[in-house]
């Protein structure tokens, strides 16, 4: 049995277990149409794995999110007001090469996530090229997300695209993303937690790596799936859970596992071709 909820809100696509709330993950489920069974089987596999790695912190391990995270916006208050103008410039962008950007984003979890991270480092990140900075970043990947459960579960907050019924970057996974609360962002915490890790890995890459984690988290505002506050708060919970990672003797010993793999290899590793990316971003 693993920790709490991890659900659609995290990685778009998953499982509806309960966690903070004390339910036990298991088998990921994802109600997509027969015509994408085996992109779903692929994705199921791929949460597998992932759940199987574990993560670093012990079942309430995590700093606990509700003593940081304030309340969302309440209605008419000018902190909403600001989130809709926020949701509303990003539905401006949909169809932009931002918006295609934000979809890749969404790809939370398959071990392709990790190579987004790709170009701010100005190396090729994954299994097959830094296998030990990939276990690394996937196994921190669950206690980023799990974090954020208890503030999510307290208030349940609607997504944006429930009040402007505009589209998302991912219809498939609107169903799953109804019953999963908004604030804070799971996405926003993951991507920037592993923009901090990979920050301290590739320190003269630092201020590259932690514009993309922001980046990371910013394409599910893009999506019209979360509000810029749930963004922005998901940023704290992951800077809360870096802190508590670092005092967590196992965490500790795979950074140095995987500082020491990049010293080694990491004049040798692939170079991508960020173009297209850099160009996005840029908007």
């Amino acid at each position: 049995m693993k920790h709490a909820k991890l659900a659609a809100g995290i990685c778009g696509a998953i499982v509806m277990a309960a966690g903070a709330a004390g339910m036990a993950i298991g088998q990921a489920q994802v109600a997509t149409p027969a015509a994408t069974t085996s992109q779903t089987d692929a994705t199921r596999a791929a949460m597998a794995a992932i759940m199987r790695n574990g993560s670093y912190l012990p079942r309430g391990g995590a700093p606990n999110s509700l003593l940081f995270n304030p309340a969302p916006p309440a209605p008419g208050s000018a902190a909403k007001a600001r989130d809709e103008e926020a949701a509303a410039a990003a539905i401006a962008m949909q169809g932009t090469p931002r918006w295609e950007q934000a979809k890749i984003d969404a790809d939370l979890f398959t071990p392709k996530v990790t190579d987004t991270f790709s170009c701010a480092a100005g190396f090729r990140i994954g299994a097959e090229t830094t296998p030990k900075v990939q276990a690394l970043l996937m196994k921190s990947m669950m206690d980023f997300g799990l974090a954020s459960y208890p503030t999510k579960n307290r208030y349940q907050r609607p997504r944006p695209f429930m009040e402007n019924g505009k589209a998302t970057c991912t219809p498939d996974q609107e169903a799953m993303l109804r019953k999963d609360g908004s604030y804070p962002s799971g996405h926003s915490a993951i991507g920037f937690g592993m923009g901090l890790i990979l920050a301290d890995l590739v320190p003269d890459r630092a201020g590259e790596l932690v514009a993309r984690g922001r980046a990371f988290g910013e394409s599910r505002r893009i999506c019209n799936v979360h509000w810029l506050s749930d963004i922005e708060e998901g940023r704290i919970v992951a800077a809360a859970v870096f802190a508590r990672l670092n005092a967590e003797p196992a965490f500790v010993a795979d950074v140095a596992a995987a500082r020491a793999e990049l010293a080694e290899k990491r004049a040798s590793l692939p170079v991508p071709d960020c173009a297209r990316e850099n160009a996005a971003l840029a908007m």
